[in-house]
């Protein structure tokens, strides 16, 4: 029997859930909002993702309502994608993911993730040692992991070496004021 290209005959949760996330490059996407980035030739370029993939995937997340597409730049337009609520909602299951990936796959931690609030490392699921607490994604400190290239080739990898709370937008290109260039 052929394997189907949907979940609809499916009554299960995390069918319905891979309908939306389940695509190549989607939960990629996700991450990469998460971590700050905003603009689509950020995404290409960090991904390699080919552009058609791309603008399909953002297309999909923010028709799903995971990603908001907001104007920047009026002349000439340019737009960016902001996560939502929705879409932050997914970071427990991509931390638990990633740790996945490490302990099972192998690998050094790429980032390390810290509650902003008191400087400790989080547990794999999210929460504070210290505090005891689940830490919301807007408190939580993302610093580089020993598997990071210290030296990587792409401007957003090279941003991402800085310590930042998640969250916090990207800037890869210089801010040029409102009168233009000096």
């Amino acid at each position: 029997m052929a394997l189907g290209k949907d979940y609809a005959a499916q009554e299960c949760s995390i069918a319905r859930a891979l309908e939306v996330v389940g695509e190549r490059w989607t939960l990629l996407v996700i991450r990469d909002a998460l971590y700050g980035v905003r603009r689509y030739n950020d995404f290409l370029v960090h991904l390699g993702i080919p552009r058609a993939v791309l603008a399909n995937r953002l297309q999909a997340l923010t028709a799903e309502g995971i990603l908001e597409k907001r104007r920047y730049q009026e002349s000439p337009p340019r737009d960016e994608y902001v996560v939502t609520d929705r879409g932050i909602a997914l970071w427990p299951a991509l931390r638990a993911l990633g740790v996945w990936g490490r302990e099972h796959l192998g690998g050094e931690p790429m980032r390390t993730f810290w509650h902003a609030d008191c400087g400790t490392e989080l547990s794999w699921y999210g929460a504070c040692p210290a505090c005891g607490t689940v830490v919301a994604v807007r408190d939580i400190h993302m610093k580089p992991g020993p598997g990071l290239d210290p030296d990587p080739a792409d401007p957003v990898s090279r941003a991402l070496l800085a310590p930042r709370r998640l969250l916090q937008p990207i800037e890869t290109e210089p801010q040029r004021s409102a009168a233009g260039p000096a």
